[in-house]
């Protein structure tokens, strides 16, 4: 494998000392969201908009902290799944009022293939 080169991320490699301008940039643009996908999240954001209101504040102000790591298209994938995991997780504790939500998470779960 000798001789192969990859490259993630940013790259500048300097030879001599004089004139360096400019910097390689390998960053791959952020993945286009798929129109189901989009669909999924705004409706589970209206979800929990309206559980929020049912919750005692301490699990409405968890609710708000997590949202924009759903709502991100550009939140790391890792980030999202523990924002929906969250969210699930405060859904499920209410009980039938936070059924929608908890199937919804599920749903943008299986739309994200986790």
């Amino acid at each position: 494998m000798s001789g192969d080169n990859y490259y993630f991320g940013d790259s500048v490699s300097i030879h001599g000392g004089l004139g360096h301008t400019g910097i390689v940039k390998n960053q791959a643009a952020p993945a286009e969201t798929s129109p189901a996908l989009e669909a999924a999240i705004q409706q589970l954001v209206e979800l929990l908009t309206e559980l929020r209101g049912q919750v005692p504040p301490a699990r409405a102000q968890s609710i708000d902290e997590v949202l924009p790591d759903i709502t991100s298209a550009g939140a790391e994938p890792q980030q999202r799944h523990r924002a929906l995991l969250a969210v699930a997780g405060i859904a499920a504790t209410v009980g039938a009022v936070g059924q929608p939500v908890v199937e919804a998470v599920n749903s943008v779960l299986a739309l994200l293939g986790g």
